[in-house]
């Protein structure tokens, strides 16, 4: 089953779910607000996609950090950050069950889920 990781109220998250509600993807959506996030699976994302790719710094959440805790980011303290504050972590995360991609793609995900 493919499922669909984000924020209920993210514009972007709304644009994946409403492209795969058009092409008929059957898909679970998991929101990490209400339903949390295992810090290993946060762990496991970071290894195959990079942290720096899985943290959200264009968000309101990030720039609303202290400028020293921006720019002395690590990986330990960059997985912390995002499990304390979901927002911070970059969505859609789609995994597929056989790959999992970030961002919204129609493309992308056209080629991955057909």
């Amino acid at each position: 089953m493919t499922t669909i990781y984000g924020i209920k109220n993210c514009d972007t998250m709304k644009k994946a779910m409403r492209w795969l509600n058009e092409q008929g993807i059957d898909y679970r959506f998991h929101d990490y607000r209400k339903d949390g996030l295992d810090k290993k699976q946060l762990q496991a994302w970071a290894a195959d996609l990079g942290w720096e790719n899985l943290l959200n710094r264009r968000g309101t959440t990030w720039r609303k950090l202290p400028e020293t805790t921006r720019e002395t980011i690590n990986e330990t303290a960059a997985i912390e950050l995002m499990l304390e504050q979901p927002a911070m972590i970059r969505r859609p995360l789609l995994d597929t069950g056989k790959k999992i991609t970030l961002g919204f793609d129609p493309d992308a995900w056209q080629a991955l889920l057909t």
